[in-house]
């Protein structure tokens, strides 16, 4: 069974901006930072709250899998571009409260409970944002990295107060289907140089399942959520698939729900604030054009 845990772990985002704690020097003065703590389904999280002078919009940003800290050089980019931002050490990591739930400590972070739990914690860091701008008239959302592609939705169905989405290389499939992609790419970066999207396709949909356990489906979310969504992919990932991924959003967006992806043919899965600035630059124009929520 401890297989399992080895192979959820892909969902951990390594690159060094993230997973860092509020700075000891001072940043630059076109924003500030204020330190907090929240409740959340019984335990407190800790995290902080960049607070750009004129915010056009405020995001909370949501983690991947992993022990993950609040994630300051993300958050210090986006205040930079005018969007306030909470950021919160996972719930037990860090300063945060509660049990943390991965692979690390032999533990399923995929499975559906554990997805809820992270959900409302997202939810709960929406409503606190929201209360520290309630005075402006603002569109409020979420923003996540990979795993959060089950989180965020869930989050989204659980608060009328989110009023957008943008997840970078965000699975929109089960959790099961999932393994399943990943079991057959084995981590090899050279996957799609010898594989074909008809290949991925018949395995996911043909393969057992090599674990039970109580999966997730963003689109039971998705299919009653009514606020826009963008999605951002690289064409070459071999840990979530694509092409099954922007087939569903496409039938989304065929029944008129406002979801919209981008695909950058030549990038793997590590796409948000990557060696490309291309999807980053994609994420922050579409934001600006989210309209503001109607009294």
């Amino acid at each position: 069974m401890m297989k399992i845990y080895l192979f959820v772990i892909f969902f951990y985002f390594s690159f060094k901006l993230y997973g860092q704690t509020a700075p000891d020097t001072p940043l630059p003065a076109v924003f500030t930072i204020e330190n907090i703590k929240f409740k959340s389904t019984g335990i407190t999280l800790a995290g902080t709250i960049f607070k750009p002078k004129h915010p056009h919009a405020a995001i909370v940003l949501v983690h991947g899998s992993g022990q993950e800290k609040r994630m300051v050089e993300v958050a210090s980019f986006l205040a930079r571009n005018g969007i306030a931002v909470l950021t919160y050490d996972k719930r037990g990591v860090g300063e945060s409260g509660g049990i943390y739930t991965g692979p690390e400590v032999g533990t399923n972070n995929i499975d559906l409970v554990n997805l809820n739990v992270l959900a409302s914690d997202a939810s709960a860091a929406a409503n606190t944002l929201s209360s520290t701008f309630h005075k402006k008239h603002m569109p409020l959302g979420l923003l996540g990295f990979s795993q959060a592609g089950w989180v965020i939705p869930m989050a989204a169905e659980q608060n009328h107060l989110i009023n957008f989405m943008v997840i970078f290389s965000g699975p929109v499939v089960t959790s099961q289907e999932q393994l399943r992609f990943q079991f057959y790419t084995q981590g090899k970066s050279n996957f799609w140089d010898t594989h074909t999207e008809t290949q991925v396709r018949e395995h996911i949909k043909n393969d057992p399942d090599r674990f039970k356990f109580s999966g997730s489906d963003p689109r039971s979310a998705l299919a009653v959520l009514k606020v826009p969504g963008l999605w951002i992919y690289g064409g070459v990932d071999i840990q979530v698939p694509v092409g099954l991924s922007v087939e569903r959003l496409n039938i989304f967006k065929a029944e008129g729900k406002p979801y919209e992806y981008q695909l950058f043919p030549l990038l793997g899965h590590n796409t948000a604030f990557s060696k490309s600035p291309d999807p980053t630059n994609a994420a922050i124009k579409w934001i600006r054009h989210i309209k503001k929520p109607t009294k």
